[in-house]
């Protein structure tokens, strides 16, 4: 696992973008996303560098991470309409291969079973795009998620429904489940790429990074991972025990190793 502690939100946008940027030209075609506020940054590099740089997204696919069940894509408050206003319709990725949960289906159960199956088939996902909750959740996989868990149908804590519920008219309207990528699923991809800003998501960032590998702090399986990015402004790694360790290998990194 790399850490990268950044000056700032928008350095750490930039950071993941020459991720991305870099695993297409090195041939990846298939990319992990999540919705939110953590990755905006992100979503807009990488929209100016493909108007004012050229990068293309023509030849990728992208899967979103979950989705609320009961609604659907044409619903605003939707991850698959959140993710095309954010970033999908200001690239030329084509939308027939942004493929999101079925959230409107009659059977959420099996339709997460559906999505997990389409995953597996068309990845592995080359570069997953990932966000953090207060409680360490990623995707939506709340504490005590299994560390090898598949998309499924989760229920949202208190908690994170009211933290979602600014993207609501009415706090009640903020839905009780979603279908959600599992922890097994996300640890399929390639690489992950976590990206988290501000001084509430430090307690988070210190259990994921280096706190015991636990299904209370879901993010913690990251630690597993083979290839793992984390990128924190100063903020957000203030809790970290070992910043100045993470700042020392960053900058003494030999010059060919990437991210």
């Amino acid at each position: 696992m790399e850490i990268v502690i950044v000056p700032s939100p928008e350095d750490g946008g930039r950071i993941a973008a020459d991720i991305v940027c870099g695993a297409i030209e090195n041939g990846a075609r298939t990319l992990g996303l999540a919705t939110g506020s953590s990755p905006l940054h992100t979503y807009r590099e990488l929209i100016k560098r493909h108007r004012e740089s050229g990068v293309s997204f023509a030849a990728m696919s992208a899967y979103l991470l979950d989705e609320y069940v009961g609604l659907t894509p044409d619903q605003p408050q939707s991850y698959a309409h959140t993710i095309r206003t954010e970033l999908v319709d200001h690239l030329d990725i084509d939308n027939a291969r942004v493929f999101s949960p079925d959230g409107g289906a009659a059977d959420p159960s099996e339709a997460a079973r559906r999505y997990d199956a389409a995953i597996a088939e068309n990845g592995p996902i080359d570069v997953q795009i990932l966000g953090i909750g207060l409680n360490g959740h990623i995707g939506f996989n709340e504490p005590s998620s299994s560390l090898a868990s598949r998309t499924r149908v989760k229920t949202l804590t208190e908690r994170t429904r009211a933290d979602n519920a600014r993207f609501f008219a009415d706090p009640a309207d903020v839905p009780h489940h979603v279908i959600t990528q599992g922890l097994g699923t996300i640890s399929d991809a390639r690489h992950l790429v976590l990206i988290a800003d501000g001084a509430r998501k430090a307690p988070a960032v210190r259990a994921a990074v280096e706190g015991p590998v636990s299904a209370f702090c879901p993010a913690s399986v990251l630690q597993l991972h083979p290839h793992v990015t984390v990128i924190v402004d100063e903020a957000a790694a203030g809790e970290l025990q070992l910043a100045d360790f993470y700042r020392y290998t960053a900058e003494h990194k030999p010059a060919a190793q990437g991210y």
